[in-house]
C-alpha cells in the first residue's frame, strides 16, 4: 500500500478530535473501521502514531513528525484541488448543471428556469431533507445550484463563492388527520396542537425540530414526539390517526389528510434559492429569480387553505 493524501487527512482528523470515537464519526466511518486504518497506515509509515490513552489519543514523537510534514502539505494540495475544480467547472459549467434540493415546490420551476436560460445545458437533480449537506455541496463544488430552505433565527450562513436568494417566507400550517376534531376548525391554536402525539422529520444536519420545539416551549409545553419520518412515512402516520404534524402553506393535501392555519402565525419557513457565482446561472440571476418566485406562486395557488390564508391577508 503507497502513502495517499486521504491518509494524512485521516491522521490530521484523529489529532484534531483527540479520540479516534470522535474522529471516526467526523469522517463518516465506524471507530473499528478507523482503528483498523490507523494500523495500516503505522505500519505503512514504519512507527506508531498515537499513544491510546483512557482521556483520548496524544500523538507520539514520531507522530508529531508526520502531523508537522501533513500539515504543511495539505493545504497546497487543497489549493490545487480548488484551483483544478474551479478550471473543471469553467470548461464544462455550459454544459453541465447539477442542481440540489430540500423538500420544497421549487425544483421543478429551478429546472424549468435553468432550461430556459441555458438550453444547451444538461441538468441534473438529487434531493436530501436537509438543506446545510446541500450548501457543503455548493461549497466544494459538486453541485452549481439548490434550492435550500431555513427558519426565522435559523438563517442559512453564507459563504464564500454562493449566492443566496430567497424567494418567499411563509407560515406553518398544521397537518391533521382528516377524522381529527381539530380538523373542522377554520385555523388551529398551537396550544391544542400540543395535547396531540407529533410525527416529526430526523433532527440530522435539518435543524426543522428543534425550530418547531423551541416555538413550543414559549408556550410552556413542548410537543411528545413518539413518532420520527420524513416525507411519505411522516403523511402516512398522519393519515392513520396516530399523530399531528406540521407542514409548510403550499402542502397540497394528501387523501385523508387536512392542513390547517395556526393561529397568530407563530411558526414560519422561507424558501432559499443558491448557486455558485462562478457558474453561467450568476449572469441570469434575475431571470431564474423571477421564473421560479412567479412559478412559486402558481403552484402556492393549488392550494385551497394557503390561498384563503392569503387572501385574508391582501396577497391574493
Amino acid at each position: 500500500m503507497d502513502l495517499e493524501v486521504r491518509h494524512l487527512r485521516v491522521v490530521c482528523a484523529i489529532a484534531e478530535a483527540g479520540s479516534l470515537t470522535r474522529a471516526a464519526s467526523a469522517l463518516g466511518l465506524t471507530q473499528p473501521g478507523l482503528s483498523a486504518q490507523l494500523r495500516r497506515i503505522e505500519t505503512l509509515l514504519g512507527g506508531t502514531l498515537f499513544d491510546r490513552r483512557q482521556t483520548g489519543t496524544v500523538p507520539t514523537p514520531f507522530g508529531e513528525l508526520v502531523l508537522g510534514r501533513a500539515r504543511a502539505i495539505l493545504p497546497g494540495i487543497d489549493g490545487l484541488l480548488a484551483d483544478t475544480g474551479r478550471a473543471t467547472r469553467r470548461l464544462r459549467a455550459a454544459d453541465q448543471i447539477r442542481i440540489g434540493s430540500v423538500g420544497a415546490p421549487l425544483l421543478g420551476h429551478l429546472v424549468l428556469a435553468v432550461k430556459s436560460v441555458l438550453p444547451a445545458a444538461e441538468v441534473t437533480t438529487r434531493c436530501e431533507y436537509a438543506p446545510v449537506p446541500l450548501l457543503d455541496d455548493l461549497v466544494a463544488g459538486r453541485l452549481e445550484a439548490a434550492v435550500l430552505g431555513d427558519h426565522p433565527d435559523q438563517e442559512l450562513p453564507s459563504r464564500e463563492g454562493i449566492a443566496l436568494h430567497p424567494v418567499a417566507t411563509e407560515p406553518v400550517f398544521a397537518l391533521l388527520p382528516d377524522a381529527h376534531p381539530l380538523a373542522l376548525r377554520d385555523e388551529v391554536s398551537l396550544s391544542d396542537l400540543l395535547d396531540e402525539d407529533w410525527a416529526v422529520p430526523r433532527p440530522d444536519s435539518d435543524r426543522t425540530p428543534e425550530y418547531w420545539s423551541s416555538v413550543c416551549a414559549l408556550t410552556g409545553r413542548r410537543p411528545y414526539t413518539p413518532y420520527e419520518a420524513d416525507g411519505r412515512q411522516l403523511i402516512e402516520l398522519v393519515r392513520a390517526g396516530l399523530a399531528v404534524s406540521l407542514c409548510q402553506a403550499n402542502f397540497i393535501e394528501a387523501p385523508g389528510t387536512t392542513v390547517r392555519p395556526l393561529t397568530g402565525n407563530p411558526l414560519w419557513y422561507r424558501h432559499v434559492l443558491a448557486w455558485r457565482h462562478d457558474t453561467p446561472l450568476d449572469a441570469h440571476a434575475p431571470e431564474v429569480l423571477r421564473r421560479v418566485t412567479d412559478g412559486y406562486l402558481t403552484t402556492s395557488a393549488l392550494s385551497p387553505v394557503y390561498t384563503r390564508w392569503r387572501a385574508g391577508r391582501g396577497q391574493g
